[in-house]
């Protein structure tokens, strides 16, 4: 089926989806280049678990395997997982993902936690607790979607996180740590909000992935127009806090009316290769929810 739903230079995969079917919901997906293949970190939700697959060509996926479960003792903090975001920093792998404790959609909560792993399949948490949890007004009962890179320069981690209500957050925020557990929450937060006037992104901004190129940051995210229907923009900064450009074609990935995707395409992960660009997001039709891929050839964004 033809993709239309693309917007500066992106092109969507013709032989999407490249992740889902018969494995269940699938989506929020974090991918590592490593050792000439791409390792996929997910959101497996049948399992309620980060399921993890390697791929040779970011298309064709291995069989998958949990990398992390649930965890029983922790009291419901950690009754469901997902959302992870993972890089590879010092030869060891480090993930941070989200807790789900989950009476009901609306009104559960979430939190992030922390884990490590030597070979990047198999996870040990770091510690128990969460590492960032809802504490002011605007976080609400949900702080989820991280986001982390190492920062050299400054000698520190830093995340950029979505927070507020518990089905789908409202707006980004940003932190930083030296240890990846003990986190200073950005005195402005939130620090990348909805734009009431632009009508595809006018309800909240959610779920991003944030790359540093070239003096820039840029940050690919989920915007919503409401709350079921979600597109994918793109806008960048000289800091990665303050000064947000948006991208003059957004959103650059939207539905696509009687495909795989056709309500909403969330959570962008975008990886910068030698002649261009791969993203993956995960496209919803129904209660269904599978993972794709776009492309944008040439390695100029467009701005």
């Amino acid at each position: 089926m033809l993709c239309k739903g693309t917007r500066g230079g992106w092109l969507k995969y013709p032989g999407n989806p490249v992740l889902g079917g018969e494995l269940g919901t699938c989506f929020d997906v974090s991918v590592v280049p490593d050792e000439g293949k791409y390792r996929m970190y997910f959101s497996w939700r049948p399992k309620k678990c980060i399921g993890y697959v390697e791929s040779d060509d970011g298309i064709h996926w291995s069989t998958p395997i949990v990398c992390i479960e649930p965890m029983p003792t922790s009291k419901g903090w950690q009754d469901d997982l997902n959302r992870p975001c993972v890089i590879k920093h010092a030869g060891k792998y480090h993930m941070w993902y989200t807790g789900q404790f989950k009476p009901g959609e609306a009104d559960g909560s979430s939190h992030i936690f922390y884990a490590t792993s030597e070979d990047g399949i198999r996870f040990s948490r770091a510690i128990d607790t969460p590492v960032l949890y809802p504490e002011t007004q605007w976080e609400k009962s949900a702080v989820m979607n991280p986001d982390v890179m190492w920062d050299p320069e400054q000698d520190m981690y830093r995340i950029w996180y979505s927070a507020g209500e518990q089905y789908e957050p409202n707006a980004i925020g940003y932190a930083t740590s030296h240890d990846g557990i003990t986190w200073t929450k950005n005195n402005a937060n939130p620090v990348f909000c909805a734009a009431p006037e632009n009508d595809w992104e006018k309800h909240k901004v959610a779920g991003c992935h944030v790359v540093y190129k070239e003096g820039w940051y840029f940050i690919f995210y989920i915007g919503y127009q409401n709350e079921p229907y979600a597109q994918i923009g793109l806008a960048r900064s000289r800091d990665g806090v303050n000064g947000w450009e948006k991208h003059p074609q957004n959103p650059i990935i939207a539905p696509d009316e009687g495909n795989w995707d056709q309500e909403a395409c969330y959570k962008p992960y975008a990886i910068e290769e030698d002649s261009g660009w791969k993203l993956w997001y995960n496209g919803r039709i129904g209660l269904s929810e599978q993972i794709g891929m776009a492309v944008h050839n040439g390695l100029d964004l467009g701005f």
